[in-house]
């Protein structure tokens, strides 16, 4: 059905290297970045230039999982063109066909469904045409490839809100929003005097760690990073196309998830601030259960941050929806702190006592004892709020955060000196990763720790310019809560199913020990149901770092080929100083011909 092949030039015509110089002159002012690593000649181009290039064996076909797997002698099968942005469980196809019985009141159409075992593919995701490398942090933030995420509906619905411009061969993200048309930062400076009255910005309020619902392209967030106030962003596939692409191609932490009838995939009492801006939530409906979720999400006094019509206009049914909402959070004891400009900004108030007195009004519903130690993973919404609970202290602020030892971990039976040793471990880990991968500091961005345990992989990393998912499997003991205390961002995860992002999103992926977890398991989560979905999310020349037991390491390092990766061993010491194999892998990039 057709060859592939692999590209070896930087660009595809004399006017890309011209537009590259001027987009270095443009942004040399304030930036420091630069696009590609030191060898642009042998940087990857578009598949248009593939003639002559070296052709490999494997087949172009769509290929669907089967038990047992068998992965071809040629290597592993290539999916069609049009499976070149595919989301397993994001799929419009297979979520129409369960329309009649989701509740799309409540949109439950835009929760992850994932297919049966049996539809799932099992090819690799090909790169669109003329993909090109990702434009380099910290110019990313402004400008990426438009061949990269060809997509025009957001530039044409929301450009005069200056999300996103067309600028030749490029996507220019001037940092609008939808209430912020004239720019973020003077939207993030606006909530910082209205939650300090006037005295500060939000680091002054306390607020280091932020959840941005609905977020668009992320400009919000990208623009909170010189406070360095970390943000996880997160939107549904929806009508606003590609929005989440857009932000993960900018280098800007993000990922697929919506509120609708489960609790989304991060701890209680994770955030100082959860932001709304135009972010299409019915906040008073269905009893406030939305903002009961976003009451558990948030931190005592953390403050929620509503910025949309029913906040200042008074004609339709904004008034009568402004009143449910005043109503709704009353009841939950928050406080309105400031109302002007558009926003409304409410705190969580750290009030028990109202909180009871309104249980005996009626006015809200006291959960029964909750289990925080339990994964918040397809948990159903609860319709309740909980009472004060542990890990309720205030933190300190980012870097002294990084350092925090969480009580959750004491109930894990992890100890504040194995704490402590596994941070110091993995801040020498990464040393010789960069070390064997050979790599300069700006050629890695969008970082995944698949198995996160305590982030100290991440905290390793706080200086660089990068950003980490953190993923804890959900079938595994809760230790995102003490990520999450640590000033870290990251989300629960099962990797028998693929995770809620798009293809080509991470520059490195992090397994320690993961597919030895997962050993035992049914089938969806075997090794090659892992190695085919890092491959998705893994951009070309993109790395994959394995640490687990021989036997793994041996199988993977022979089947890694087959998925076209570059593969080599190596042997560093585990935290017991013993001898433990590596495998650093980079993905080639290759190309449907």
């Amino acid at each position: 059905m057709g060859g592939f092949a692999w590209s070896t030039s930087a660009f595809d015509s004399k006017s890309g290297q011209v537009i590259l110089l001027v987009l270095l002159v443009m942004t040399a002012s304030f930036y420091t970045g630069t696009f590609f690593g030191r060898n642009s000649s042998s940087t990857p181009s578009s598949s248009s230039e593939l003639i002559g290039s070296p052709i490999f064996s494997n087949k172009v076909t769509l290929t669907h999982h089967k038990s047992p797997l068998k992965i071809p002698e040629t290597g592993m099968n290539i999916c069609p063109m049009e499976f070149n942005e595919h989301i397993p469980c994001h799929d419009p196809s297979y979520i129409k066909e369960l329309m009649p019985n989701l509740d799309l009141s409540k949109r439950e159409d835009l929760e992850r469904h994932c297919p049966p075992l049996e539809r799932r593919l099992f090819c690799l995701i090909p790169p669109p045409q003329d993909y090109k490398m990702p434009v380099r942090w910290p110019t990313s933030r402004d400008y990426v490839w438009r061949s990269n995420v060809n997509h025009t509906r957001l530039s044409e619905v929301k450009g005069g809100q200056n999300w996103v411009h067309e600028k030749d061969q490029l996507w220019w993200f001037p940092g609008g929003g939808t209430h912020f048309k004239h720019g973020a930062s003077e939207y993030i400076q606006r909530l910082g005097n209205m939650t300090t009255d006037e005295t500060g910005d939000l680091r002054s309020a306390g607020v280091y760690q932020v959840l941005d619902v609905g977020c668009g392209v992320a400009s919000f967030s990208a623009y909170l990073l010189p406070l360095n106030v970390q943000t996880m962003s997160f939107a549904p596939k929806d009508g606003h196309e590609n929005q989440i692409q857009f932000a993960l191609e900018r280098g800007i932490a993000a990922m697929i998830s919506a509120l609708s009838t489960k609790q989304l995939p991060y701890p209680s009492r994770s955030f100082e601030m959860v932001h709304c801006s135009r972010c299409r939530v019915d906040w008073h409906e269905n009893d406030g259960i939305l903002l009961k979720e976003i009451n558990r999400l948030l931190r005592p006094n953390g403050y929620f941050v509503y910025s949309a019509p029913p906040a200042y206009r008074k004609d339709k049914d904004y008034p009568i929806i402004w009143d449910k909402l005043v109503n709704i959070t009353s009841g939950m004891c928050w406080k309105l702190i400031a109302r002007k400009i558009q926003t409304a900004i409410w705190m969580k108030e750290a009030d028990q006592a109202c909180l009871q007195h309104n249980a005996e009004q009626n006015l809200v519903n006291i959960c029964d004892s909750v289990d925080d130690h339990k994964p918040s993973w397809k948990t159903p919404l609860r319709n309740c709020v909980a009472l004060g609970t542990t890990g309720s202290e205030k933190l300190p602020p980012i870097p002294h955060r990084l350092s925090v030892y969480s009580e959750s971990l004491n109930d894990i039976g992890i100890t504040q000196e194995k704490f402590l040793a596994d941070t110091l471990y993995w801040q020498d880990q990464v040393r010789h990763y960069w070390r064997l991968m050979n790599v300069d500091d700006t050629s890695v961005r969008n970082i995944m720790d698949m198995n996160a345990l305590y982030g100290g992989f991440a905290v390793a990393f706080s200086t660089w310019p990068v950003w980490v998912m953190n993923v804890v499997p959900a079938t595994m003991n809760n230790t995102l809560s003490a990520i999450y205390e640590r000033g870290l961002i990251g989300a629960f995860h099962d990797w028998c199913e693929p995770f809620s992002s798009y293809p080509r999103t991470y520059d490195l992926l992090h397994a320690s020990y993961l597919f030895s977890h997962y050993g035992n398991h049914q089938d969806g989560c075997s090794l090659e149901d892992i190695m085919l979905e890092m491959d998705r999310l893994i951009r070309p020349q993109g790395f994959v770092i394995i640490r687990d037991d021989e036997s793994i390491i041996s199988r993977i390092r022979e089947i890694a080929p087959k998925f076209l990766w570059e593969v080599k061993s190596y042997v560093l010491e585990n935290q017991q100083q013993q001898s433990e194999p590596l495998l650093i892998c980079q993905k080639k990039f290759w190309a449907i011909a």
